[in-house]
């Protein structure tokens, strides 16, 4: 793949919609971590980085695009993250200091699902045994 400075190198890039991009962005990097790597105009899209390679975009609400209904899932983002307890922790206490964080938090055995202010579904998840893909 020929390299583009001006968009993330990560092969699968989600899009997801927000009503508000800075908000997202503010909120996203708070509750889980992510880092901001290009703005596109005040209020447009937002280019995000997360962990080793991890790469998200936050858009606007325009013509078709819209965040998820309140009750409806309409997609899931998975990211692998180090220690699953420690970062849920991080999005426990973004929920503490904001009423709109974290929300729905539930923790299994090395991972934990979250939705965020928009609806939009978060699972993160930790290695913990190296399983060859036949087993």
């Amino acid at each position: 793949m020929r390299p583009n400075r001006s968009t993330p190198a990560a092969t699968v890039i989600p899009v997801l919609i927000y009503p508000d991009v800075r908000a997202a962005v503010a909120w996203l990097s708070e509750a889980f971590g992510f880092t901001e790597r290009v703005r596109i105009g005040e209020n447009h899209r937002s280019q995000l980085n997360v962990g080793e390679g991890g790469a998200a975009i936050v858009g606007d609400v325009r013509h078709d695009r819209r965040p998820p209904r309140a009750g409806e899932v309409t997609q899931s983002v998975t990211v692998r993250v180090e220690d699953v307890r420690a970062h849920c922790e991080r999005a426990r206490d973004a929920r503490r200091a904001d009423p709109h964080g974290a929300d729905r938090l539930r923790v299994r055995r090395g991972q934990y699902e979250a939705e965020d202010f928009a609806g939009h579904r978060w699972t993160f998840s930790e290695t913990l045994d190296d399983v060859a893909p036949e087993e």
